[in-house]
């Protein structure tokens, strides 16, 4: 198994961003529906103020072929779309356990 973590951070204000994040987390989560290789998901929009990174997405999948499978599907790529002109950073992480 393989977890894909992944954190985004997003220009605008604070209540662009909220907004941008919760858009983001709804397509998100509908995606283990549509994709197969995706095994689970959780998004987290961050509430503390104090902290730089607006949202986190954790995914697992069998392998890093299934994550390629993933990030390649219509479904992820349109959901991509919906931050495209907000994404002022993102950082991921995928690692076996």
């Amino acid at each position: 198994m393989v977890k894909h973590i992944v954190t985004f951070k997003f220009k605008g204000s604070d209540e662009v961003r909220k907004e941008i994040a919760r858009k983001f987390a709804d397509a998100l989560m509908a995606l283990p529906a549509q994709i197969a290789e995706l095994k689970s998901i959780e998004v987290g929009i961050n509430e503390n103020p104090k902290e730089s990174w607006d949202l986190v997405l954790t995914a697992t999948a069998d392998s890093l072929e299934d994550v390629a499978i993933y990030s390649a599907h219509p479904a992820h790529v349109a959901a991509v779309q919906i931050i495209a002109p907000y994404k002022e950073d993102r950082a991921c992480v995928d690692f076996s356990f």
